[in-house]
């Protein structure tokens, strides 16, 4: 049904130009049969194959919603194929900057954008409320939107909304695959942990951390399986959308997740049972811009297909697109991210023996499918200079070289799913 309702909204710029075909169609098939009613009275009879072209055995009412309902077939066939051809997409294959225009504008608005993301990945999209009526970021659930607004002054980014998804608070912890417990914002900052990856994410709210005698095992708590004297439950509690959370992913027509930590930024707003309800009742697009790297003590070890398979756990749904970066990193850069325990994120060899299905039924490019969704790997990052230093000696800043998605590539990509729909 969403097929269908897509096609024939393409339609909505021709309203006009088909009307008056109608009308003209219809002008004409009057003007048809009154010549062949002159021509019937001026005859007295007809030849016997005339009278079997023109249906005269049937009887005149009959005849007359007989050809009433095979033309409504027609016209009905016809501005469906209509509906199919009035946009070509143009895939990768495609020279850069080629388009194919055929004097058609496929809506009156810019499409309204969602995103769930957080930290510099969110700031990263700030680009593309140039191209939206409204892009409404909504921010991850422990962070500040203050941060934002400040952040975003910068970049003097048009129709940029920042919203929280939640007017009350709560923490997110991970349990890693050793058990450990930790707030998620916590697991970059610990090295002993570089190797673990999140084997559960679950809320809790600020009473349940502060019962927590020691001030020590806030930040890190080992979960007990054999008696429950460590053990914390999640919250159970559904904690309330706010109105404009609500909003956005009601009235979006593209729903962004990424760039961003997976865990920290994007996951943690999928724990909230109205955020996951809303989603699922949005008619919105669905694009994950996967990560460019694993992170250390989150998804260490993690393929595309287990990034896809972690929305799919916590979100309830799979993404209808995830952009992968295809860009090849230098050994210099790869060796800086595996001295700090971090790998690229490739689609492995299994991945790409994965079904392949036809991309549109009138366009014969393959494309991959894993988990459900449909990979798109593009170039989507740039090798960036960044100076670090130690919190104790500012001055000993150094420059590194890393591996950011770059603005106007996802920007790019974006725009083309978009161009898609």
């Amino acid at each position: 049904m969403r097929t269908v309702t897509r096609r024939l909204s393409s339609l909505l710029s021709l309203t006009r130009p088909l009307a008056l075909t109608f009308i003209g169609v219809i002008l004409l098939s009057l003007g048809i049969a009154l010549l062949f009613v002159w021509a019937y009275r001026s005859a007295g009879t007809f030849p016997p194959l005339l009278s079997v072209l023109t249906l005269q055995f049937i009887p005149t009412f009959w005849r007359g919603v007989l050809l009433a309902l095979v033309g409504v077939m027609v016209l009905a066939l016809g501005i469906w194929q209509l509906s199919g051809l009035v946009v070509i997409p143009l895939h990768e294959e495609t020279p850069r900057g080629s388009e194919l225009v055929l004097g058609y504008r496929k809506a009156g608005r810019a499409p309204r954008i969602t995103v769930l993301s957080g930290g510099a990945g969110l700031l990263m999209l700030a680009r593309l409320g140039e191209h939206a009526e409204r892009l409404t970021c909504i921010t991850p659930l422990q962070d500040p939107v203050e941060y934002y607004y400040r952040a975003s002054s910068l970049y003097q980014a048009q129709n940029v909304y920042y919203v929280v998804p939640t007017p009350l608070s709560a923490r997110v912890y991970a349990e890693l695959d050793d058990t450990t417990l930790i707030n998620v914002m916590h697991v970059n900052h610990n090295g002993q942990l570089a190797e673990r990856h999140v084997e559960r994410l679950m809320l809790l709210n600020d009473t349940t951390v502060a019962e927590i005698d020691d001030p020590k095992r806030v930040q890190m708590l080992t979960v007990d399986q054999s008696d429950g004297a460590n053990r914390v439950s999640p919250v159970t509690a559904s904690l309330p959308l706010t109105r404009l959370a609500t909003e956005a992913l009601r009235d979006a027509d593209a729903i962004i997740l990424g760039p961003g930590s997976l865990f920290e930024s994007i996951i943690p707003n999928l724990l909230i049972e109205e955020f996951r309800t809303a989603l699922a009742q949005s008619q919105a697009c669905t694009i994950f811009v996967c990560n460019l790297m694993t992170e250390p003590g989150l998804t260490t070890g993690f393929g595309v297909s287990d990034h896809i398979r972690q929305i799919k756990r916590y979100g309830g749904f799979t993404p209808d697109y995830v952009l992968v970066n295809v860009q090849r990193i230098d050994p210099e850069v790869r060796q800086l991210y595996a001295a700090a325990h971090q790998s690229p994120v490739y689609l492995s060899p299994e991945e790409y023996e994965e079904t392949m299905v036809l991309a549109d039924e009138r366009i014969s490019q393959r494309q991959l499918v894993v988990e459900g969704s449909v990979i798109v790997e593009a170039d989507l990052a740039s090798s960036v200079v960044q100076y670090s230093a130690p919190m104790d000696r500012p001055v000993e800043s150094r420059a590194v070289r890393v591996l950011r998605h770059d603005p106007e590539k996802l920007t790019t990509a974006i725009l083309a799913l978009l161009r898609r729909q």
